[in-house]
């Protein structure tokens, strides 16, 4: 029987970087992955595979409808679905053969299996038994889908299957407009599909600021996605080929068919730990089915720790790292800290979507006082230069103190812009300290520095 200071179950984002800082701070550390590869969910099947596929997607988008306006002429590509594929199989490779690297670098051991807890320090993998003082579930989550929708991943598929179609589909019908709906939505509306998009609420992108919510559904349905709003799902009805999706409709209880060669279940994720034994040992749950923990990140049962989709939070891979950092630095005898007021949320279609912090819905509600500060990407020279003008910055500051609250950003290489507000905001500083730093010109970033600008006396720009 191998003995370890802590094994890790499962190597997605939050436990590979547990497994790896618990290394460098000198555990002996193990981890647990039943996958032929490392990465979890976000490398093999989310994260990794459907930027690839938004990057290429985005760059026939280009070809179409601005390259002969710099001067670049000639037939626009054709779409070669294989090669498509082949080329996202390559990137996930590339990234999870990286993981395994690390591994090796760090003289971590994995565990190759799916793994159990069948009493307090001990994991069990296969047939065999290891011994842990600490043990870090980090198993992650799983797609939900809804009543009377039955998933087969190749008609009625769930984003992994969407990741593997065998042609573009004619039709394709996402249900649920969140992050992950948009994005597929995305790339198969410039690869030529007719994409639906029926959701239950009234507005995309549940929680974000309404503004931008807004703004995010006219700009996807220039680019061809179409709406429909307020929209119970009831079932599916699909054959070899095809599918029916059934919905009804909220305002008036009409009910409604459509067909589609693809539907695309979005309707978010659930956490995975069946199977793990923790019940025996009295781990406890909330009452929406996460591993309760406490502040350390220890669930009820001593030894044990919880962390990322699995617990209570955004299900986020940099919501898991952060908190795989910090638990390995408890265990360690550390302090671990995650600040969950400045984790960024972004959205990866063409323009990206970014936020952190406070929306204006949520100041409103708590009686908080504060300006806005906004800025469009119509005034940015950067953006206007590559057809990206469309979008703003908006920055939220505190009315008495100008102490930063939250950011809300649509446009160009909004998932990098954010960080600088993420930054300005963990070290507490004001829109006005923002406003005072330098920014290279011509940038994209000129446009946060202005939104920063016209929470005091007004942007120079616009």
């Amino acid at each position: 029987m191998s003995s370890y200071d802590v094994i890790v179950i499962g190597s997605g984002p939050g436990g590979y970087v547990a497994a790896i800082r618990c290394a460098q701070l000198g555990l002996k550390t193990a981890c647990v992955e039943g996958r032929e590869t490392l990465g979890g969910t976000c490398l093999n099947v989310g994260c990794i595979p459907s930027k690839a596929l938004l990057h290429a997607s985005h760059m026939l988008h280009e070809a179409e409808h601005n390259f002969a306006e710099m001067g670049l002429k000639g037939k626009s590509p054709s779409v070669d679905w294989k090669q498509m594929l082949t080329y996202k199989q390559s990137t996930v490779d590339s990234n999870t053969k990286g993981i395994e690297f690390l591994f090796k670098k760090n003289k971590i051991n994995w565990l190759k299996g799916w793994g159990s807890v069948p009493e307090a320090g001990k994991v069990k993998v296969g047939d065999e038994v290891h011994e842990a003082k600490n043990i870090i579930i980090a198993t992650g989550s799983e797609p939900s889908s809804l009543p009377g929708v039955e998933v087969d991943e190749k008609v009625v598929v769930t984003s992994t299957g969407a990741l593997e179609l065998g042609k573009v589909p004619k039709k394709l019908v996402v249900i649920g407009a969140g992050v992950i709906g948009l994005e597929l939505g995305s790339v198969y509306a410039r690869l030529g599909s007719e994409v639906t998009v029926v959701e239950f609420l009234d507005a995309v992108t549940p929680g974000m600021d309404p503004e931008v919510q807004k703004v995010f559904q006219r700009m996807l349905k220039k680019q061809g996605l179409e709406f429909i709003m307020g929209a119970a799902v009831q079932k599916t009805e699909a054959s070899k080929t095809k599918a029916k999706v059934h919905y009804k409709l909220r305002k008036d209880d009409s009910e409604h068919v459509l067909d589609a060669d693809v539907v695309l279940v979005a309707t978010g994720r659930k956490p995975v730990h069946d199977g793990l034994g923790i019940d025996a040992l009295g781990v406890e749950l909330t009452k929406r089915g996460q591993i309760a923990v406490d502040k350390n990140w220890q669930t009820s049962a001593k030894g044990i720790y919880a962390i990322g989709d699995v617990i209570e939070g955004p299900m986020l891979a940099h919501k898991a790292e952060d908190e795989g950092m910090a638990v390995a630095e408890v265990i360690a005898g550390k302090h671990g800290h995650v600040n969950y007021g400045v984790i960024p949320g972004v959205i990866y279609t063409h323009p990206e979507v970014a936020n952190v912090g406070e929306t204006e819905a949520t100041l409103k509600e708590a009686g908080r006082a504060y300006k806005v500060g906004k800025f469009s990407f119509m005034g940015n020279a950067r953006a206007k230069a590559v057809f990206a003008g469309d979008g703003f910055v908006k920055i939220l500051a505190d009315k008495e103190t100008d102490r930063i609250l939250g950011a809300h950003i649509i446009g160009p290489g909004a998932g990098d812009l954010i960080h600088e507000v993420c930054v300005a905001m963990e070290f507490g500083a004001s829109a006005q300290d923002l406003a005072m730093t330098c920014h290279a010109h011509p940038t994209y970033s000129e446009a946060v520095r202005e939104a920063a600008l016209a929470c005091g006396d007004g942007p120079i720009h616009m």
